[in-house]
């Protein structure tokens, strides 16, 4: 099983998932180069509460095609938060390449799944993947492999029946809809984010969804989930399950993931 190291709080045998403020994470006076090594893959929480200073500096730091997609969202406090997790994506990409974050240069593909430009792709092997919900972000870094990662809060609201139905397989709906009513919303998003955790790996869009298929082992972090891959993937891709406070589900996916570390502000990614 892979190791999931930190130095955060433990739950049984896992670390937690923990987030740190955006404010200690976008000043680049801490910043210390980082190493990664293959098989390795860096986990970086952020809480999204960074003040108008901190916004502005994270602003600063997005491309044209992340600042037009700011502007379009039409909730003041998601936009914000947009930008705060975009900013902080280029704060930690930054420590991997040893530049300043306004000279992470991204491009995207076909699905607008992003990786770095091809100048600092030469200077790094680096891949990356960025999640963000509500009031926080999750971005996980890989070296020479493709990697996703999702998170999402739980949500009540959520149609789990219609929803599992229309974009799961039969296999995955029937495991949710045999969940007591209180605990279908926390299976849906289980099941959500090892799905689109293997998607972002692969770069693909959501109508992969129903080619991807989930077998949950148990419900603990940390344990096997078993996969069903498509014809739309190319490579074989494990996914692992993160373990998360509650109210909260993620997961990473990549090819060879021997080892999991949490890495905090001080760019320190194991205890």
């Amino acid at each position: 099983m892979p190791n999931i190291e930190g130095d955060v709080g433990i739950h049984g045998n896992n670390v937690l998932i923990s987030f740190t403020s955006i404010e200690r994470l976008a000043d680049t006076s801490r910043q210390s180069h980082i190493r990664l090594d293959e098989n390795v893959v860096h986990l970086w929480g952020i809480e999204l509460d960074g003040s108008r200073r901190c916004l502005e500096r994270c602003a600063g730091w997005l491309d044209d095609v992340e600042r037009h997609r700011a502007a379009r969202l039409v909730r003041e406090d998601i936009r914000q938060r947009y930008m705060l997790a975009h900013g902080g994506l280029r704060a930690v990409l930054s420590r991997y390449l040893g530049v300043d974050p306004d000279v992470v240069a991204l491009d995207r593909g076909a699905t607008g799944k992003p990786f770095l430009s091809r100048t600092l792709r030469g200077r790094s092997a680096i891949a990356f993947s960025l999640s963000h919900a509500h009031d926080r972000a999750l971005i996980a870094v890989s070296k020479a492999q493709e990697v996703g990662v999702d998170l999402e809060f739980v949500r009540s609201d959520v149609e789990v029946s219609d929803l599992s139905r229309r974009f799961f397989t039969h296999s995955e709906h029937t495991a949710i809809m045999q969940e007591a009513e209180e605990g279908r919303a926390t299976k849906f998003f289980r099941y959500w984010v090892a799905k689109e955790a293997l998607l972002k790996a692969q770069g693909i869009g959501l109508g992969g969804l129903p080619d991807c298929e989930i077998f949950f082992e148990a419900d603990e972090a940390d344990t096997d989930v078993r996969t069903r891959l498509g014809a739309q993937f190319s490579n074989p891709l494990r996914v692992l399950l993160l373990p998360c406070e509650k109210g909260w589900e993620a997961a990473v996916a990549a090819q060879h993931v021997n080892r999991v570390k949490q890495c905090g502000p001080e760019g320190v990614c194991e205890r």
